[in-house]
């Protein structure tokens, strides 16, 4: 591998931080939502937007980034994107109302968009190709150190200080982000300018929006007995469609249509979306897991899922030459030990102790880190220079959607499997004799006392509740192992030498 110069190294620096910024920012927030509902006397339904709206606001102006950057170029686009976000990320903590604590969320949504795909783009167009394997691997740790760190630190910070704190500390990180971006990163892209798609731009994003919605709503609305849901999947249809018929007729689409003849880059999209789908699902089902069935305390639950932090920085020492020796079974042995993992996840039982789940989340981790790098050198290994920032902006937008997607199954997958273990469970234990309860009478009563009545129903909740966990773990495992194989449709000759 060359030399990597001084000015490189501060270019992998500053993406790295700007990317660990937003990545905490956006996962901080999911563990305060409880102290936002009390605070803004808000329902659970209405506590929900808050999310929802960011997520929207994201998916909604990423499509953008490839035409601001070609505007603007990296360094403004990149110090603007920081500024507003860590800006509309402070006013959040300083919210006495619901409906601005929305606004302010699809501000931050909106600017924060471009950081992600920017990063990605910035590295791969700053560093030769024989080094993008150990530059995407040093960045890809720090990405996902974000989304794991984020949960942790919302969780002290407002348990210790306020649930306001959460948004403010987030200045200084902003400041020294904005600071570096503006001294390191150059303009390059400015200049290549094109008339932005407006037409184009209106069909994805409505269509963009609708799906959000209906994947993230889906759950709460009883999904297609709603109208809601029906509409919203009309809508994200009709306007993708036009979006596609549009994008092949006119003389400057929002997105190039060359983009989708690299073979590297469609397999690695399609890999993208699941791997999107895969990231997060550990860390939504562990903390309520925990929490709910063995009354872990949040610290504790935060300590243990971000433990996926140190399998990630063990796949640090493999996983650069492993891609330039073969990306393709690189890839391939991520997704094996992903498998693994997620097998192991779905094996555990109502008892699982913390080395259970710091163990699995370790080893998920390492099977992530060494499945991301070989993924993006693969899929950009053969995409020209000019199309690197529209296609990052493809690939952050089709994780996005991979994960929202995977969550709304999972949580598909949990709902009706506790609804059904609970049926199924009532009626075993109606069935058994009654010196089979003598144990629980002992301590709670008689048989028919109402202390021992509740402590079975409550019983039987937790047991439904962990067959449900357990059932969306296989889900997890089945999607690991059908992904696998994709590894070798990848293009040979997208390997890095």
């Amino acid at each position: 591998m060359g030399a990597i110069t001084g000015r490189q190294w501060l270019t992998l620096l500053t993406v790295q931080f700007t990317t660990i910024l937003f990545g905490l920012t956006a996962t901080s927030v999911t563990v305060i939502l409880p102290q936002l509902k009390g605070a803004l006397s808000a329902t659970q339904d209405q506590i929900s937007w808050i999310l929802t709206f960011n997520l929207v606001a994201t998916a909604v102006a990423t499509p953008l980034t490839g035409w601001l950057a070609a505007k603007l170029g990296w360094r403004v686009l990149m110090v603007s994107s920081v500024i507003g976000f860590t800006a509309a990320s402070v006013l959040c903590g300083m919210v006495s109302t619901l409906e601005s604590l929305l606004l302010l969320r699809v501000i931050q949504g909106a600017f924060g968009a471009p950081i992600f795909p920017m990063g990605q783009a910035i590295l791969l167009g700053s560093f030769e190709r024989h080094q993008h394997p150990f530059i995407i691997m040093m960045w890809g740790v720090g990405g996902v150190m974000g989304p794991i760190i984020g949960p942790t630190f919302g969780g002290m910070v407002s348990e210790l200080i306020s649930w306001r704190w959460t948004f403010f500390l987030i200045a200084p990180l902003g400041v020294i982000a904005g600071f570096l971006a503006a001294a390191v990163l150059t303009d390059r892209e400015k200049g290549m300018r094109r008339p932005l798609d407006f037409t184009g731009y209106i069909f994805l994003g409505i269509a963009i929006a609708a799906f959000q919605l209906m994947f993230d709503r889906g759950q709460r609305n009883d999904w297609f007995d709603s109208a809601e849901t029906v509409i919203e999947c009309a809508l994200a249809a009709v306007f993708f469609v036009m979006f596609l018929i549009h994008m092949r007729t006119t003389s400057t689409p929002l997105v190039e249509p060359a983009t989708f003849a690299d073979r590297n880059f469609v397999v690695g999209a399609t890999v993208a979306i699941i791997m999107g789908m895969l990231q997060y699902v550990p860390m939504v089902l562990f903390p309520p897991m925990l929490q709910e069935l063995r009354g872990y305390p949040d610290g504790i639950i935060g300590l243990l899922v971000a433990s996926r932090g140190l399998g990630n920085f063990g796949s640090f020492f493999i996983v650069a030459p492993l891609t330039r020796i073969s990306p393709r079974f690189c890839l391939f042995l991520g997704f094996s030990i992903q498998a693994v993992a997620a097998i192991w996840m779905g094996s555990l039982d109502i008892n699982l102790s913390t080395s259970d789940v710091m163990f699995t989340n370790m080893l998920h981790g390492l099977g992530f880190g060494l499945s991301y790098t070989p993924m993006a050198v693969l899929a950009f290994s053969t995409l020209p220079g000019s199309l690197l920032t529209q296609g990052n902006a493809i690939f952050a937008l089709v994780r996005m959607l991979g994960s929202s997607i995977f969550i709304s199954m999972t949580l598909v997958v949990f709902t009706h499997s506790v609804a059904e273990a609970s049926v199924n469970l009532t009626t075993y234990i109606n069935a058994l004799r009654v010196d089979a309860l003598l144990p629980w009478t002992t301590t709670y009563g008689a048989l028919g006392s109402v202390a021992t009545y509740d402590r079975l129903a409550n019983e039987v909740q937790r047991q439904a509740g962990m067959i449900g966990y357990i059932n969306a773990f296989h889900l997890m495992t089945a999607i690991t192992i059908a992904a696998a194989p994709l590894a070798f449709l990848f293009a040979p000759r997208g390997a890095a030498r």
